[in-house]
């Protein structure tokens, strides 16, 4: 198989077969797609010893909050490295590898190569030696694309690597290498992660749906609502409500989007299924696809920023500022948007037309 068609197969089917894969088979594949399967596996355990944790170290190890030999053991060490990572990115500081910190883990290592791509100059001298060239390696290397040494040479593996970017992306890198084409590899990349992701949840609904993290602070379990109906006035569409209050209790299955277990965007998606409303699968699609309000009204869909920048959360709102959605804890339920975790994260409501 010649280079462009193995990157072609490495960048669409593997991408998505690796979600339903023993970890330890990919462990060693290239950064981007390592990144998918830490998000994707279960919870780490203190004491657990695996190649999931040993990927883990690595990334503590690069933002420079794991300085200890990478074993592979979730001790004590482990522990430290991620409180401190969850105090300087204002995480709750407890120590767990839980959903939200694997995110932020990955997206600051992903921003810490990115602001090193933010700093080159303009355009890139590719007929040299230099840590330009260094970088550029490293970015291709992120996504797959470089598989040489980080020399910064630019020899034969960097411009090949450079050349079956440009042909996947249809972004002009040989003859035009900056900073801003590497940016824009960095957002064509994110895109076809996200439509990875839908595609997988197509085939394997219980390995996919996009990764989100709902987890509340202890004041939400004083506040817990087990309120199975409220009062709708003016309602987009009264049936939503119904359908999306009687399934209050369904338990929260990671990718789910069926009355056996949903994900936020599941839910979402399946009741406006049920009243035969055709909306976007993921958070980030529903939040482009909606029209903005400034002020919800009972039916509309209320979004959260919560692991990642962005919308990651949303639920509807169902008037007397609560909103049901699907929440990793307790699964379907009733929220108060005035709680602190929610008002904090709250960035908008959109409205399906």
């Amino acid at each position: 198989m010649n280079g462009t068609a193995a990157q072609v197969l490495k960048h669409s089917f593997l991408y998505s077969f690796a979600a339903t894969q023993p970890f330890a088979v990919y462990v060693d594949a290239y950064p981007a797609l390592e990144n998918k399967l830490l998000i994707e596996s279960e919870k780490l355990n203190y004491g657990e010893h695996s190649q999931v944790v040993r990927l883990l170290q690595e990334k503590l190890s690069h933002l420079s909050y794991y300085k200890d030999p990478i074993d592979g053991e979730f001790d004590v060490i482990t522990e430290h490295a991620l409180k401190k990572f969850q105090k300087d990115f204002d995480i709750d500081v407890t120590g767990l590898a839980n959903p939200q910190t694997v995110h932020a883990v990955v997206n600051a290592e992903k921003k810490k190569l990115l602001s090193k791509v933010e700093n080159l100059t303009e355009s890139i001298n590719i007929q040299m030696q230099s840590e330009e060239v260094e970088t550029v390696q490293e970015v291709m290397q992120y996504f797959g694309y470089y598989e040489g040494e980080i020399d910064g040479i630019y020899g034969p593996l960097t411009e090949n690597a450079l050349k079956i970017a440009e042909e996947n992306h249809n972004i002009e890198l040989l003859n035009n290498l900056a900073n801003v084409s590497l940016k824009e590899l960095y957002a064509s990349e994110e895109k076809d992660n996200e439509q990875n992701e839908v595609t997988v949840n197509d085939s394997q609904s219980e390995n996919a749906g996009e990764n989100e993290d709902t987890t509340k602070n202890e004041n939400e379990d004083d506040e817990q609502e087990t309120v199975k109906s409220v009062q709708i006035e003016g309602a987009n569409d009264v049936g939503i409500i119904e359908t999306a209050q009687s399934l209050v209790g369904t338990p929260y299955v990671w990718g789910g989007d069926s009355p056996g277990g949903f994900d936020c965007s599941g839910f979402i998606h399946y009741v406006y299924q049920t009243r035969n409303i055709t909306i976007p699968r993921t958070v980030s699609d529903v939040w482009n696809f909606g029209e903005h309000v400034d002020n919800p009204s009972v039916g509309d869909l209320v979004f959260f920023e919560t692991y990642k920048a962005g919308p990651s959360h949303m639920g509807i709102y169902l008037g007397d500022n609560k909103f049901i959605h699907a929440g990793e804890s307790r699964g379907v339920e009733v929220s108060e948007m005035s709680n602190s975790y929610w008002r904090d994260k709250y960035i908008g409501a959109k409205r399906i037309n």
